[in-house]
């Protein structure tokens, strides 16, 4: 770590913003702070909302809370402007210093910033104080999964709330002239296009000088402080997950002194053909993963950077090239790894939950912010809105009013950044949109496979959405019959079945399976990473443990490669009845690489709940078979020997190439197939 020398005992110690790197001179202030509420004074510990046991006060349902502490500026900072910076306050500030209002903020998960340069002096201490409102009706305010009182009407899949200061506080060290706002962009794929805006002493005439390497040029002013230039990049290096490669700028403003920031950018196309998507001229196949960014003891706050780092490292583990940040916008040091390690990202704001103009109000005035925070990184490659309706009634198809609010919201953002795909609506009754997402839950294996196959080939358009125990409706594709059936990308973002951690594991296993086998798809989204609190969807739990996934490896089913067996299974632990003589089996490769593969399909026996097929005979070969990228291969048949002398047994598959490297797997488990019990078990 550079500049201020900072103590290891600080919680969330490390700065803030590496994508825009100013750490040459900064202090962070998180830590102890004094805390005043209903329930008296204590002391609070910054950055974990009060509702955390990290917290230290670990109290739900306050309204309000001031904290209060001493600041003191560092005298080597002389002369340099004093920028006073916040991650994020849910869900109003009003900000102190020395006892005069310095500044104000609304909106709990975007940053703001207050220059208070001419309030403090190097060298001297100051007051300061954040006086912070959270109301327990969060209804018509951004809040996301936070619970509400009065409630939510998707209160059965919210949280503890979040409230007050939930990421870093910090003091930087910037020129007597700064940019306040710099936007990269790299979609040219040979250069950047970098814009911003100066603030402090001489906006209109400062010059800025943006620098990679041994390039240089200076940018472009505007009478209002905008800048603007085109930075080229010679033998360009493409950013993409297989080779995350992010450039380094640097933005300098001369003043006395002058100013420094180092913008991380990469060089980086997304975009729709058609019903695909590409990346940089390449297929795009989405295998996501929905993560909501909540914590057991922090909440919405990762305990550490470790924390934040291991949760895309385990995503990349289960085989998923790409994470939806589910109504939360995260911490930029999330957003700077997932860079760096070539995660892909779906973005979503907050919303609030019931519609009225002051709601929508509130949720278009965050997406200015989220695009000047968030817009450089290159992970970034869709932006999402509204979920499911959330914040418009359920009801985009009743009601022109809400339309029209989803249809706005997209334009807003499509004006503030055109070069990602936008989803206006993610999962139901979409009216103006980039990609045409759905969320569809069932534990039926038979209607999955049927209705997958119906939306594929363009003859269903609506399925089954359980709102509550008792109240089942359909839910439309499209908010009207105006909007296009064909030539734009459709995609699941958000599927999951079962009650048991195995349950959940099967039908990763064979739901995933059947999208994969419609190539109209460009991809898929699985609920969910990890725990949150009463909600067991999670692949792992909630401390990021492993559960029993039956011998289940995520990484296969998320795989480039993938085999697709024509068969529907029984159920969890018995997909098929064990045979007792020879058994067929028609299967397929489905293949996402860049080139061909060719091989064959074997199979083998093993014992039930084993992982693999290691140090067992194959009792069975395909002929030939060849997967061109992005299509369901010919069926290759399997006709295997019963297995003897057993009650159960699992059936490894694999498909092995020409090369003799084993390129996807799976297995089918065999196994007495039992009747319908008392309790209601469905036949399958």
């Amino acid at each position: 770590m550079k500049g201020t020398t900072m103590t290891s005992a600080l919680p969330r110690a490390e700065y803030p913003r590496p994508d825009r790197d100013r750490s040459a001179s900064w202090l962070s202030l998180n830590g102890e702070w004094d805390f005043e509420s209903e329930a008296g004074p204590t002391t609070i510990v910054v950055p974990f909302a009060w509702e955390t046991a990290a917290s230290g006060v670990a109290r739900t349902w306050m309204e309000r809370g001031v904290y209060r502490r001493t600041v003191a500026v560092p005298a080597t900072w002389g002369e340099a402007r004093v920028v006073l910076c916040f991650g994020a306050v849910h869900h109003s500030a009003r900000v102190l210093v020395d006892g005069h209002e310095a500044g104000t903020h609304v909106g709990g998960y975007d940053s703001f910033e207050i220059d208070v340069s001419d309030r403090v002096r190097p060298g001297q201490g100051f007051e300061l104080v954040v006086e912070v409102d959270a109301p327990a009706d969060k209804r018509e305010i951004p809040h996301g999964k936070q619970r509400s009182i009065p409630r939510d009407d998707y209160d059965g899949v919210s949280f503890t709330p979040t409230s007050g200061i939930w990421q870093s506080v910090w003091l930087e060290a910037r020129g007597r002239t700064y940019l306040a706002e710099v936007a990269v962009r790299g979609d040219s794929l040979t250069g950047f296009v970098v814009s911003g805006r100066l603030v402090g002493d001489a906006p209109s005439s400062a010059r800025v000088l943006a620098r990679l390497g041994a390039t240089s040029v200076e940018l472009e002013r505007a009478d209002d402080g905008g800048v603007t230039g085109h930075l080229p990049v010679p033998e360009p290096r493409l950013w993409s997950p297989a080779d995350p490669f992010l450039y380094e700028i640097e933005l300098e403003t001369a003043g006395e002194p002058d100013d420094r920031v180092v913008v991380t950018a990469g060089l980086r196309r997304i975009e729709t053909r058609g019903e695909q998507l590409f990346l940089n001229g390449e297929r795009l196949y989405i295998r996501g993963v929905l993560d909501q960014g909540y914590w057991p003891a922090t909440g919405l706050t990762a305990p550490t950077e470790a924390d934040l780092l291991r949760d895309l490292e385990l995503a990349a583990e289960l085989g998923y090239n790409l994470v939806r940040k589910h109504i939360k916008l995260e911490e930029p040091r999330w957003l700077h790894h997932a860079d760096r390690a070539g995660m892909l990202v779906w973005a979503e704001p907050p919303a609030p939950s019931r519609f009225t103009p002051a709601a929508a109000d509130a949720f278009g005035a965050q997406l200015a912010p989220m695009v000047e925070r968030d817009g450089n990184h290159a992970s970034i490659v869709v932006w999402g809105l509204w979920n499911e309706e959330w914040g418009l009634d359920w009801d985009i198809p009743g009601s022109p009013e809400r339309a029209a609010a989803a249809a706005h919201a997209y334009d807003v953002l499509h004006a503030l950044d055109d070069s990602r795909p936008i989803v206006e609506n993610s999962g139901w009754a979409h009216v103006r949109t980039d990609l045409v997402d759905w969320h569809y839950y069932d534990d039926d294996p038979q209607r999955w496979a049927d209705n997958l196959a119906a939306m594929a080939a363009g003859t269903l358009e609506h399925f089954e959405v359980r709102l509550g125990p008792d109240f089942v409706v359909d839910k439309s594709l499209y908010g009207s019959a105006d909007h296009p059936r064909t030539g734009v990308p459709i995609l699941n973002s958000e599927y999951g079945a079962g009650f048991t951690s195995l349950e959940r594991a099967w039908s990763m296993r064979w739901q995933t399976q059947e999208l994969r086998r419609h190539d109209r798809f460009a991809g898929y989204v699985y609920t969910e990473l990890a725990d949150v609190e009463h909600e067991m969807a999670g692949v792992v739990d909630a401390d990021r443990r492993p559960k029993d996934r039956g011998g289940l490896v995520p990484a296969h089913v998320n795989a480039t490669t993938t085999l697709v067996v024509d068969l529907v299974p029984a159920h969890a632990g018995a997909d098929i009845p064990l045979p007792t003589e020879s058994l067929t089996l028609d299967v397929h490769v489905s293949h996402h690489g860049a080139s061909p593969l060719a091989g064959r399909v074997r199979a083998a026996w093993s014992t039930p709940g084993s992982s693999s097929a290691a140090d067992v005979a194959t009792v069975a070969e395909s002929d030939a078979v060849k997967a061109e990228p992005f299509l369901l291969s010919e069926v290759v048949t399997l006709r295997i020997p019963a297995p003897t002398g057993v009650s159960s047994a699992r059936l490894h598959l694999w498909f092995i190439d020409d090369a003799d490297v084993t390129q996807a797997s799976t297995f089918v488990d065999a196994a007495p197939i039992e009747e319908p019990n008392r309790r209601g078990a469905r036949r399958p």
